[in-house]
């Protein structure tokens, strides 16, 4: 029985945001789909000094007009705004217990050739799949589906249809957006995964949860993070 998830690209999401993946037999990275500012397209959160850090990829022309696969990086600012990222995770996260291990996989990510923010995106996100053995089948667009004149709801269905799906797995963030009776008459099973209490130990600080999955690998081993990817519920 094919299970599918739908998520836009996020760029080093947390690790609900693995976890879903995970869940699922096939991720669509939902990126012709209107680009929001202030989202998590093209940004993220890291723990600096006990507080989270919001990094945010420099982009050109990004409007709510445009389409995500359409979002340009501002490749004139890129090159000089990695370099200072890369001197901020030295600061912030070089006495961390796998920073080693973790720094050569972000810096491969951003060294990569990309003009897109969801080129970029989804190279992060496969980048930790690999890191982490998640195996799951992972589709960098929804645009071969050609069904962007629905509505959103509508969409979701056409696509679990095209797959032969019968469970959509969403995250819980998703619930006010679809009814489930109306998944249900069309022979999907609406599922939303919330995930369970995750804690680590961050330096000596207290506690500051769902940062980026950069942060996470820092401070865990991948197979305790391994072990994260399942807490959680399907309801």
């Amino acid at each position: 029985m094919m299970i599918i998830g739908i998520m836009q690209p996020y760029l080093f999401p947390y690790i609900g945001y693995f976890q879903l993946i995970k869940a699922v037999d096939r991720f669509i990275a939902y990126d012709d789909v209107t680009f929001i500012k202030q989202g998590w397209i093209n940004r993220n959160r890291i723990l600096a000094n006990g507080k989270p850090l919001l990094f945010s990829v420099p982009l050109r022309n990004a409007s709510s007009n445009k389409l995500i696969r359409d979002v340009h990086i501002d490749n004139a600012s890129y090159a000089d705004w990695s370099k200072k990222y890369f001197k901020t995770l030295e600061q912030y996260y070089r006495k961390a217990p796998h920073y080693k291990n973790v720094l050569p996989i972000i810096m491969d990510v951003f060294s990569g050739e990309h003009e897109l923010i969801s080129e970029l995106s989804i190279h992060s996100i496969k980048a930790f799949c690999m890191f982490l053995d998640i195996k799951t089948e992972i589709i960098n667009t929804a645009s071969h589906y050609k069904n962007n004149h629905l509505t959103a709801e509508d969409r979701v269905i056409d696509i679990c249809h095209q797959e032969g799906a019968h469970i959509y797995v969403n995250a819980s963030g998703g619930q006010e957006l679809y009814s489930p009776d109306n998944f249900r008459k069309n022979e999907i099973e609406l599922k939303f995964l919330q995930s369970g209490d995750i804690f680590y130990k961050q330096f000596s600080c207290s506690f500051v949860s769902w940062l980026s999955i950069i942060d996470v690998l820092m401070f865990n081993a991948p197979e305790t993070v391994q072990q994260f990817l399942n807490q959680y519920v399907l309801v």
